[in-house]
């Protein structure tokens, strides 16, 4: 049996690992599905058809699984699924998906919502993310593994952060973040590479230097975006992190913020 305190509401239908810890005064709902080791602070909502994996760590005053805000949700079954590892702090809301937005909001492992941190529905975060106290996601954004995101930031519903991306304070970000970049001001720009974020992640200095060279085509060379690639894939391309970057800005729907 699970340790759920005695003031906790916990639906018979709810499927809770016995190693599962519920705080007080939590509601835990019939379609909410609780991995091995996860503990749930006091007065914690969960939610709707919501699955977290092992070793979860739920603060006090969290929302997870709520109905989406969004006007054309109409109580459809849609879901919310968590990996493993991840640290949600204090009055975060993490929200299930449309299904006009493939029906699901999914996060991956290892990642840290900070205090009143914001997940919207339909949204697609990656491993080893942290989100910053105040900042917010609106719908179908998309995050890479390893997107570092400021306070009270916002991200504009459709967009798309690459990984090892670095959102500095206060930004607003409207348009595509490149890999490795960071990003500031509003509307947000970019004003360099998140070179911290990539040494402390164990890239190579070659690495680094060839994502340096990468984003100057890119961003400085004043070549137009196709010739730009072109000439990436001529002078750096069969190097994962290039090519990467490359599939990134050719996936662009919204634009690329430069």
């Amino acid at each position: 049996m699970a340790h759920v305190h005695p003031t906790a509401v916990v639906h018979p239908d709810a499927r809770l690992h016995e190693s599962v810890e519920v705080g007080p005064y939590s509601v835990i709902g019939p379609k909410v599905t609780l991995g091995a080791g996860s503990r749930v602070g006091p007065h914690v909502v969960i939610e709707g058809r919501t699955t977290l994996g092992e070793r979860n760590r739920i603060f006090q005053f969290v929302s997870i699984g709520a109905d989406p805000q969004d006007l054309k949700y109409a109580g459809e079954d849609t879901e919310l699924v968590l990996g493993d590892d991840n640290q949600v702090r204090e009055f975060v809301t993490l929200h299930k998906g449309t299904a006009g937005g493939g029906g699901a909001t999914r996060i991956g492992s290892g990642n840290l919502f900070m205090a009143n941190s914001h997940v919207a529905h339909d949204c697609v975060v990656g491993n080893g993310c942290r989100i910053g106290n105040g900042s917010a996601l609106a719908g179908h954004v998309t995050m890479e593994d390893h997107v570092i995101i400021s306070g009270l930031a916002a991200v504009h519903q459709f967009t798309r952060l690459g990984k090892h991306a670095f959102i500095s304070g206060g930004a607003m970000v409207t348009m595509d973040i490149p890999p490795y970049a960071t990003a500031q001001g509003d509307r947000a720009e970019l004003v360099g590479l998140n070179t911290v974020g990539l040494e402390r992640s164990g890239y190579s200095k070659e690495q680094i230097e060839r994502i340096k060279e990468a984003h100057r085509i890119l961003f400085r060379s004043k070549l137009q975006l196709q010739e730009a690639l072109a000439r990436l894939r001529t002078e750096l391309g069969g190097n994962p992190e290039v090519d990467h970057l490359i599939d990134f800005v050719l996936q662009s729907k919204r634009g690329l913020t430069r």
